[in-house]
């Protein structure tokens, strides 16, 4: 080989580490590990096997590129391109679950904004009153699994009444308590204070206001009502008004909460 001089270092600072071109383009192992099917080692086995469609087409070559705006599948399934995001906040008092309000009130998204890039979304809803746990995401799946009622995904509330329950309403609500739409059955319920008006009541039911309306039933008005578990997810360490990423730890255990369906007791 002939020897010559060292090609001369482009002007400005070294680029250390290589970074893609900021453009619509981008490789198809890290379209895939972005879309939360696997890691790219694991996205090059599966395209190598021919496991990936683009546009329809089998694609084999492992350093292929995609628009953002490509079909790619796996396994039939349509993949999105951005990377998914699992944000849990703690909801504050007098804030709306929308992502906008024409009347200009406090929506979540105000507190979530600087979470991410992507544009992400509240999972179910809690009303304007009820504060707690309220996880967004952009993992479509997930989120339609998360507020399916035939999947087991527990909901713990704390309940503040504005006087003692009596045990006769006790006895009932846990038997079933019939609303205009439908019959709703509490999984679990406890007293947990001296004087009988603050309750914990675990709940798998998605339907609108349907803790304070089982309440209501029976003549007791909610004072206050608090979500402090959805799923595995507790408030531990998040404080009101603040939000926090899940760990990949959380999201596994998150996912497998919608992995089996429960029976009909209390569904919606």
């Amino acid at each position: 080989m002939m020897k010559g001089k060292k090609p001369s270092k482009p002007q400005g600072k070294p680029n250390k580490k290589f970074k893609e071109p900021v453009s619509d383009e981008i490789r198809l192992n890290k379209y895939i590990a972005n879309a939360g099917v696997c890691s790219r080692r694991e996205a090059d086995q599966l395209i190598a096997d021919g496991e990936i469609k683009v546009n329809g087409e089998v694609i084999r070559e492992l350093g292929h590129k995609v628009q953002r705006s490509d079909k790619v599948q796996y396994k039939g399934k349509v993949l999105q391109s951005e990377k998914l995001q699992y944000v849990l906040l703690n909801k504050p008092n007098d804030f709306i679950t929308t992502m906008s309000d024409p009347q200009g009130r406090n929506t979540v998204m105000t507190l979530i904004k600087n979470a991410c890039e992507e544009r992400i979304y509240p999972v179910g809803r809690l009303d304007r009153a009820t504060t707690g746990l309220l996880l967004f995401t952009n993992d479509g799946e997930l989120a339609k699994r998360l507020t399916h009622p035939s999947y087991s995904v527990k909901k713990i509330y704390q309940v503040t009444l504005d006087r003692p329950i009596e045990n006769k309403d006790f006895d009932h609500i846990l038997k079933g308590v019939k609303l205009e739409d439908g019959v709703a059955i509490p999984d679990e319920m406890a007293i947990v204070s001296d004087d009988n008006m603050v309750l914990g009541i675990e709940i798998h039911i998605g339907k609108n206001r349907i803790v304070r309306r089982i309440f209501e039933h029976f003549g007791y008005k909610v004072m206050k009502l608090d979500r402090v578990m959805f799923g595995p997810l507790t408030k531990k360490n998040l404080g009101r008004g603040k939000f926090r990423h899940l760990s990949p730890k959380e999201v596994i255990a998150l996912k497998n909460t919608t992995g089996q369906k429960r029976n009909k007791k209390g569904a919606e």
